[in-house]
């Protein structure tokens, strides 16, 4: 029966092979899975036959940037050489298009800014290894300064462009910065930690700065007039640093405690971009419309690291923009559009318009795509392919949705699991603590079993290697021990995922500290503590929770609260100035206390569980009212209208 078995199992493989034409590499695949095959179940060959052509479409693409990394490593390479290449090939084609002003900067004026800026680091005397900060709204600029910076081995330390106060502060100080740059939009916002900051930190301005805005004291250059005194010719600088040295830092919240500067090597700048370049099936006449944050991952590699390394033009809009996104796609004649799940949202909450059917989209890639808006942001904006994947900034266990399975973020091979090292593994529901068997291993989860992911790490390979953060108890507890095999190390995402039974994963939930909404990564540790400090150090527990059809988790905050009446107009107005608008609580939760553990870590189990409906008479519960910019008490009617959509957040 078994050599029946095979016997079928060879001649139907050996087909499909003839029908996909695959290069020497995927029949030597195709061979292995034979052979594999020989001791396989029924069941197993049937997931085989679903899922081959979609494993041998990613073996490819995983070769050609495993190749492309190897070869890079070998040369030396950076990202500003391997720039400088593709600036050669197409020095007058328009690389980064400004939507704000409609301004347009060629291939060879954005190396031109570049330059200037690698000639002004070098006349501050920075060296290799030095930290600028950036503190600015997406704009080309942004581009040619970390990039500029990155010729002659300064590293930038991308900063969120909406955090404030301590936030700032912390993320500043976090990057070891010597210098800031800001812009002059931002100029207040610097202004409020100015005294705070390092006395030696020399500061620099973009812009006119508005008569109302008053600096401190201390003396704030004018970047833009030392730019344009500035030389446009390559540096006469020889960089000492390779493929898998430091590029800058990204700040993430990770999933447990303050923002942390994710360290983004040459390496992984490159592996994340190509990745998508050759997933979703990109190409160098593609123009790309990038409206999100140019201090994201998503936007600065994922979208820029188009137009860098592989020729893309690509149009920044400063700011993300609903109604008009669709005009700006056929304004610029877009062909690749980036989205997260709330972009999708929001475009499909949007009255019909015609420039909507009437673009040249043919590719839509992102994250966080909701498998119940999936199919009408397909039909009605008539989206050829969709491009999911999933990845934080600093992870080793990128996903990616190869060939459009609605609500996947990714999949793993059932024939070859080995082949891409990731797991789910199970975890304690309570604390998400990883369950380890009887030999100390991680246990693996079963198909629709929900599990942490991991993914191993092998310092060596560059898709594997884990490069951390710069604070290194922060990296520490990111990585496990003996998850695979005894002594190895691995990755853990703190997301949980669900595999189903032909390999394709679907996302859960993210646990930790952290959770996301409105497109941001939201730290409750770091609004915990403004919180508190805004209610007299009180007890404060600040949570996600699911509302049925929005993407994400809404914040929340329980307060421990005595009685006195609180001015809730105060609070939010304090709160507005205290933190980015994404991490003020929607809801509100004043109640006696708050349950905390015996070394009072506040814990939110029961509190997420109980989400934000009313049952407690001795409790009080809020809803942040968008429309009129107050928090209003949750009644049972304002409760049901909430949950069936009736109220927009």
């Amino acid at each position: 029966m078994r050599l029946i078995r095979a016997a079928i199992l060879s001649v139907s493989v050996l087909g499909a092979a003839w029908f996909l034409s695959p290069p020497w590499l995927c029949s030597l695949f195709i061979g292995i899975v034979i052979c594999m095959f020989l001791r396989a179940s029924w069941k197993s060959i049937h997931v085989a036959f679903h899922t081959i052509k979609r494993d041998l479409r990613c073996l490819i693409v995983i070769m050609k940037v495993r190749i492309s990394i190897y070869r890079n490593m070998r040369n030396k390479s950076t990202i500003p050489t391997l720039f400088a290449q593709i600036v050669a090939l197409n020095p007058d084609k328009p690389a980064l298009i400004y939507e704000a002003t409609g301004e347009v900067w060629s291939f060879q004026k954005l190396q031109q800014q570049c330059h200037a800026v690698a000639h002004w680091a070098l006349k501050q005397e920075w060296v290799e290894g030095d930290v600028v900060a950036l503190y600015l709204e997406s704009q080309p600029l942004v581009v040619a300064l970390w990039l500029g910076l990155a010729m002659v081995g300064v590293e930038a330390a991308l900063i969120n462009h909406n955090l404030r106060l301590h936030s700032l502060l912390h993320c500043v100080n976090v990057s070891g910065a010597r210098a800031m740059v800001f812009g002059a939009e931002k100029a207040e916002a610097v202004s409020e930690v100015m005294d705070s900051l390092q006395h030696n930190m020399v500061m620099f301005i973009s812009g006119e700065l508005n008569d109302e805005v008053k600096l401190p004291s201390r003396v704030c250059q004018s970047l833009d007039k030392l730019l344009a005194r500035s030389p446009t010719h390559a540096p006469q600088h020889k960089l000492r640093k390779e493929f898998n040295d430091r590029l800058f830092y990204i700040f993430t919240s990770g999933t447990t405690g303050m923002p942390k500067a994710a360290i983004i090597v040459h390496s992984r700048y490159y592996r994340i971009a190509a990745f998508g370049f050759h997933s979703f099936g990109l190409c160098c006449d593609d123009v790309l419309y990038n409206c999100l944050p140019l201090y994201h991952s998503a936007g600065t590699i994922m979208g820029v690291g188009q137009c860098l390394l592989f020729g893309l033009t690509v149009v920044i809009r400063k700011k993300f923009s609903a109604s008009r996104f669709w005009d700006d796609c056929v304004q610029h004649n877009c062909t690749v559009i980036q989205y997260i799940g709330e972009v999708c949202r929001y475009l499909l909450s949007q009255p019909v318009c015609p420039s909507e059917t009437h673009h040249s989209v043919r590719v839509a890639f992102g994250n966080g795509l909701h498998p119940s808006v999936w199919k009408e942001f397909v039909q009605r904006f008539q989206i050829p392919k969709i491009g999911e994947f999933y990845g934080a900034t600093e992870c080793n266990c990128s996903l990616i949705n190869i060939d459009g399975k609605v609500g996947a973020c990714g999949f793993n091979s059932r024939i070859l699991p080995s082949f891409y090292p990731i797991r789910l593994v199970r975890v304690k529901q309570d604390n998400m603590e990883l369950l380890r068997d009887s030999h100390g291993l991680c246990v693996p989860c079963l198909p629709e079993e929900p599990g942490m992911l991991v993914g191993r790490i092998d310092l060596t390979d560059p898709l594997r290697r884990f490069d951390g953060y710069v604070d290194m108890d922060s990296t520490n507890q990111k990585i496990a021990h003996n998850v695979f095999r005894m002594g190895d190390s691995a990755y853990v995402s703190g997301d949980v995922m669900v595999m189903d039974d032909y390999g394709y994963i679907f996302f859960r939930d993210r646990s930790g500290d952290t959770f996301r909404w409105r497109g941001e990564n939201v730290s409750t540790t770091e609004v915990e503590g403004v919180l508190s400090g805004l209610l007299g150090h009180t007890d404060v527990a600040v949570y996600g929770v699911s509302i049925p059809g929005v993407e994400g988790k809404a914040g929340m905050a329980a307060i421990t609260h005595n009685g006195d009446q609180l001015d809730l107009g105060s609070f939010l107005i304090t709160a507005q100035k205290s933190l980015p608008s994404y991490a003020i609580p929607v809801f509100l939760r004043l109640m006696p206390s708050v349950d905390t553990t015996g070394t009072f870590k506040i814990q939110k189990m029961r509190l997420q569980k109980e989400g934000f409906k009313p049952s407690n008479p001795s409790e009080k519960m809020y809803f942040l009212n968008s429309r009129t910019g107050s928090y209003v008490a949750i009644t049972d009617e304002l409760y049901n209208d909430i949950m069936e959509k009736k109220v927009r957040l």
